[in-house]
């Protein structure tokens, strides 16, 4: 059985993991850490549901009894730092989604890989099976890819990361991203993206804010055009079966590092494009010190919308 320690029950993740999870005897969350929003009762609420041994009082406390972390914080700008314990003591870790917001954490994840950290992430329609079935076809079968489209909905980075990222379970090699232009209908905005890559295609992301959007992918390749919309009830699975594979026979397949974090470079280039007039950005062109996606005021907003909601009190 693989031991789970999470690191902050903030989203609906631990839960819906949890409630999988127990359909095996692969994995089970057994701690968690908590010094976020979530209230003491729901922390409780979750320990009491799912059965966990503990309420640990540190990350270290908590990394020295698990097999592997699960950060689940909301705030991508503490994902770095929650992950260090595990990775200071050769643990995997798996970051959820963002899995952080800023250049500066890009290379600093980057960099604890190259010596060695087992980092695991972050959206689960990278993994999705529609995705991964494509993805595992041969060039022979499908063609090249020319170019993606794909749409998503709700925001401009927390749930659009998920676009990104799905495009990145098909093709990697980002050069530069551009935003393109943003549509209103009854207060209702769109905006739109263009990447080009390094082998000549190219892909457009679309993102709708303010309500959800279903997962689609539109693929053009030099042979024909394919068009993938995930099962979103699907998706957590894939992705926790992938991590369970790994743990259980140490052959890794989820996304390298690099690939996670260049979805994140491609999102912050169309921001810094957007902000700037829309000129192409290229990704080797990020400034170190640039701002990058606030996760801090994420956080507010995600606790102001989540108090209430009990979400840890109840199946």
């Amino acid at each position: 059985m693989i031991r789970i320690g999470v690191v902050n029950i903030d989203v609906s993740h631990p839960k819906a993991f949890s409630m999988y999870l127990e359909k095996s005897d692969r994995a089970r969350y057994v701690a968690v850490y908590n010094n976020a929003f979530r209230t003491d009762e729901e922390v409780d609420g979750f320990i009491n549901m799912f059965g966990l041994e503990k309420r640990c009082r540190s990350i270290e406390e908590l990394a020295d009894m698990v097999d592997v972390g699960f950060v689940q914080s909301c705030n991508w700008d503490n994902h770095l730092k929650q992950a260090t314990p595990f990775i200071e003591r050769g643990k995997p870790v798996f970051i959820d989604k963002p899995i952080v917001g800023s250049l500066a954490d890009c290379l600093a994840l980057e960099e604890f890989a190259a010596k060695g950290a087992v980092i695991l992430g972050s959206s689960s329609v990278r993994y999705a099976e529609e995705v991964a079935d494509f993805a595992s076809k041969s060039e022979e079968e499908v063609g090249k890819i020319v170019h993606i489209y794909a749409s998503v909905g709700v925001d401009e980075f927390n749930y659009a990361i998920h676009a990104v990222e799905s495009m990145g379970g098909l093709i990697t090699g980002a050069v530069s991203t551009q935003f393109v232009g943003r549509g209103t209908v009854d207060g209702k905005a769109a905006e739109t993206f263009f990447v080009r890559f390094a082998n000549g295609a190219t892909a457009t992301c679309t993102i709708c804010l303010g309500n959800w959007q279903p997962f689609d992918l539109s693929i053009m390749t030099t042979t024909a055009a394919y068009q993938i919309r995930v099962d979103a009830t699907k998706i957590y699975a894939a992705l926790l079966d992938r991590i369970c594979d790994y743990m259980e026979t140490g052959v890794n397949k989820m996304a390298p590092v690099s690939a996670l974090t260049e979805s994140i470079k491609i999102m912050l280039a169309g921001r810094i494009s957007r902000n700037t007039g829309g000129a192409e950005v290229k990704l080797a062109d990020i400034p170190i010190d640039d701002p990058g996606f606030d996760g801090d005021e994420f956080e507010r907003g995600y606790a102001k919308n989540a108090i209430g909601a009990q979400l840890y009190l109840a199946r």
